[in-house]
């Protein structure tokens, strides 16, 4: 099993949370974050004040799924969420030793 960490554009949610629907993935973790990379955040003027913002605001999804959807979800991913513009975003991947469903004692795969 992997856990998928992505970090995207807020307006790109919904396109992700479909995508995981169409690959029936349904369990998601989603978390609103800031942030900074290569896209080094902007300058505005607020109340007469230049402001430099360098944390932009991302969404981060994590999913846990079975091995050999790993390399299809990315694919898809990166074709359905990519603008080609700097700040889309990053995926990181992370072996996950065991799950376990709680209600049930369930392990391993059938936990997901």
């Amino acid at each position: 099993m992997k856990k998928l960490e992505l970090i995207l554009r807020p307006e790109k949610l919904e396109d992700l949370k479909q995508l995981l629907s169409d690959m029936n993935i349904n369990g998601m973790s989603v978390t609103n974050i800031l942030g900074c990379g290569n896209q080094k955040g902007f300058t505005e003027r607020y109340r007469g004040t230049i402001v430099h913002v360098n944390l932009i605001h991302k969404i981060k999804v994590e999913v846990v799924v079975k091995d050999d959807i790993v390399n299809p979800l990315i694919n898809k991913v990166r074709d359905g969420i990519a603008t080609g513009n700097i700040g889309d975003g990053k995926i990181f991947v992370y072996n996950v030793e065991d799950a376990i469903r709680i209600r049930t004692g369930e392990s391993g795969e059938a936990a997901l």
